[in-house]
């Protein structure tokens, strides 16, 4: 099994679930800015200004989740099923009460935060309201994505992949009703996007919690609270906070700059995150390969096959900077076909275009990051991508969107170049 596990076709087979799992929770995450494009540009930069402030809450929750993964792989791979059962039920424990602490966090401050964000006034209240209520379900949320990491390390990729597909369409019918009012519902606009949202992942974690049932033998009981597993628990953090300190740093820091970009006006604000949606797209199957190889590298690890392991991250880091430069320059040669998706507003596409050229250079330096970064967590050196990461997030994104940005006037082309830089 586990040199069957080193070759390409394995690894990529195991990518595709992931892929379309991440692609679907890209387009979860995104469906509902795009689908209110059509009701007006300030609806999109509200939900731009309020997913910014979700993406922190999401790295937060995804800290404990990605370390299951990892940590479980590798006791799988050791056979040890005991612990196995421990590491799940520390980390399911744990996510339920980084879930409560964040909604409470968010009830409290957000105004606070969008008013540092910068956040345009004819934007902030609709920003408000949308925040608020996806952020009341960062419980379920979380479960969502523990229960996903879960049966991720037991490389039951297909099974999630088919729930996220369910949870995008419930999204997507969700939205097209409630933001139009059709059928008879009152249109809500926003509002309708963000409720539609939060029963989507509701059904979703549902699902995850029966698919664990049905398929997995390692059995969930309040027996393995008592006592309380802190050693399995303390193994959690010891991956989850420093890997996920630089994941923290990341999105922190790209609040700074969407409060940058906030100052040039709402039409610059929904360009960029328009220009962030066909980023992601540009780099998720980096994402995807990435998270393989951790499960890959964890199966390695616990079976002393540590010879394995060179070989493995630089094929994935090739195969990664393929797929990364490849699509974004499909996505720069059909600018304005795929702006036309969102707007026709010729301001928005002009320099959308111009964005995505530069993000095709960006692109070189994000596929490497992605692979080597989680490789290194997985074979235990969690220092360095941290360490670099923050340096240069704050040191050269942020601090070079200020310069080129706004002391030099180059407005959003100015973060960009300063983001390529990173």
């Amino acid at each position: 099994m586990i040199e069957n596990m080193n070759k390409n076709k394995k690894l990529i087979a195991m990518s595709l679930p992931i892929f379309v799992e991440l692609m679907l929770q890209l387009l979860v995450g995104n469906i509902d800015q795009i689908m209110v494009s059509r009701v007006s540009q300030s609806s999109v930069a509200s939900i731009v200004n309020a997913n910014q402030v979700m993406n922190l809450v999401i790295i937060v929750l995804s800290m404990s989740a990605a370390a299951t993964t990892i940590i479980l792989s590798q006791y799988l791979g050791a056979k040890d099923e005991k612990s196995a059962s421990e590491i799940c039920m520390a980390s399911i424990v744990m996510i339920i009460v980084a879930g409560l602490g964040t909604t409470i966090f968010i009830a409290i401050l957000h105004q606070p935060l969008f008013r540092f964000m910068h956040v345009q006034k004819e934007v902030l209240r609709e920003a408000s309201l949308y925040l608020l209520i996806v952020a009341g379900f960062n419980v379920v949320q979380g479960v969502y994505l523990v229960f996903s990491a879960i049966l991720r390390a037991f490389t039951l990729m297909k099974e999630v992949m088919f729930v996220s597909i369910i949870m995008n369409v419930m999204n997507i019918v969700g939205n097209a009703i409630l933001i139009n009012g059709w059928f008879g519902f009152p249109q809500l606009g926003v509002v309708g996007a963000a409720i539609s949202t939060a029963c989507s992942k509701v059904v979703g974690m549902l699902l995850m919690i029966y698919i664990f049932k049905k398929k997995i033998n390692v059995p969930l009981s309040l027996s393995y609270l008592r006592p309380f597993p802190w050693g399995h628990l303390k193994k959690i953090l010891r991956v989850a906070v420093p890997s996920g300190t630089e994941s923290l740093s990341y999105n922190a820091s790209q609040m700074c700059i969407l409060s940058v970009v906030n100052q040039f006006g709402t039409l610059v604000t929904a360009t960029k995150g328009y220009c962030s949606i066909f980023a992601n797209i540009s780099y998720v199957y980096a994402l995807a390969i990435g998270e393989a190889t951790q499960v890959v590298l964890g199966y390695f690890i616990g079976s002393k096959r540590l010879d394995l392991v060179r070989k493995r991250v630089y094929m994935t880091t090739v195969i990664a900077l393929i797929t990364c430069v490849g699509v974004s320059t499909l996505l720069f040669l059909g600018g304005n076909w795929v702006f036309y998706i969102f707007t026709d507003d010729p301001t928005i596409i002009s320099l959308g275009k111009k964005i995505l050229g530069i993000e095709i250079i960006l692109e070189f330096g994000r596929a490497v990051n992605i692979v080597m970064t989680r490789s290194l967590v997985s074979v235990g050196d969690i220092k360095t991508p941290t360490i670099v990461g923050i340096i240069f997030q704050w040191c050269v994104a942020l601090a070079g969107s200020y310069f080129f940005g706004i002391h030099l006037g180059l407005g959003l082309i100015g973060v960009w170049i300063a983001m390529t830089m990173d």
